[in-house]
């Protein structure tokens, strides 16, 4: 059995440290990758990536029910599942590999100590992303609460390698961010550089969108091109949830039916409903 990290990660072994813990999880079986197909869904000069679900049963299945009269156990609260830890971050933070994973190498970036999903980053957040997001090429993102597509209240932020899909853009939506077009409320911002710049950063977009407000849904992300904060004012379009990996490009139904729900109405449709008209 593979040893168990228990310190901070030393500059530059985060990715090989994560690349091990998720072969060695996959082989132990605490990893539960949601096994998806890709489809290409082209709207307004964005070719968003739909995935459809194939087995979502395996997720049901592995998720074991509270013993009666027992709340459910907070998988990030230590002790953490020893097979899908990969290290403390500083300087308050740990790192964990997604347990139902729908992309390779999914990392959790969450506060040792129990804080709200839907509470505000603080500069401790940004100084542990930022050091992880050193160490490999990655879209950071922040599900703002339950309305934003957050399915745990312990907050944590996420990380996913890029580029999501071959062809070398992080994202689908890069050209449009780069053109400056994007048909849904949001803010753009330049690229997080150091914690008290992303910080600050941080603050000034989620005041242009009217999200400064604690408990206020938004999703947030980040890669080291642009920074962007969108505002929510619901979960889902019809019976199609929505995270924040939507507004980088990338969709997740749960069957083929939802599938061309999207195709038909189009991806943009979808992010235009949930963040609401601009100017609300």
């Amino acid at each position: 059995m593979a040893e168990r990290p228990r310190t901070f990660f030393e500059r530059g072994t985060l990715w090989s440290s994560l690349v091990e813990r998720t072969a060695h999880a996959l082989a132990s079986g605490a990893l539960v990758p949601i096994r998806t197909e890709v489809e290409v869904v082209e709207h307004e000069g964005v070719p968003f990536l739909v995935r459809v679900v194939s087995n979502l049963e395996r997720k049901a299945k592995a998720v074991q029910p509270p013993s009666e009269g027992k709340p459910p156990k907070n998988p990030f609260i230590p002790p953490y599942e020893e097979d899908l830890f990969v290290s403390l971050v500083p300087p308050a933070h740990a790192c964990l590999i997604n347990k139902f994973n729908v992309f390779d190498h999914h990392a959790l970036i969450i506060t040792q100590a129990y804080e709200e999903q839907d509470s505000l980053l603080t500069a401790a957040d940004f100084e542990a992303l930022l050091t992880c997001m050193a160490e490999f090429d990655a879209l950071a993102f922040y599900n703002g609460g339950r309305i934003a597509g957050a399915s745990q209240p312990h907050k944590h932020l996420q990380l996913v390698p890029v580029p999501l899909a071959a062809g070398g853009l992080r994202t689908p939506m890069d050209e449009a961010i780069a053109r400056g077009r994007l048909p849904f409320r949001h803010a753009l911002g330049p690229p997080l550089q150091e914690p008290a710049q992303a910080h600050a950063l941080y603050g000034e977009l989620l005041r242009a969108v009217g999200c400064e407000k604690p408990g206020t849904p938004y999703n947030f992300l980040a890669t080291r091109q642009w920074t962007l904060v969108v505002p929510r004012t619901q979960e889902a379009f019809e019976s199609i949830s929505l995270n924040a990996l939507a507004f980088a490009g990338s969709l997740l139904v749960k069957n083929r039916e939802q599938l061309e729900r999207v195709r038909a109405v189009g991806p943009m449709t979808l992010l235009r409903a949930v963040t609401g008209p601009p100017g609300a």
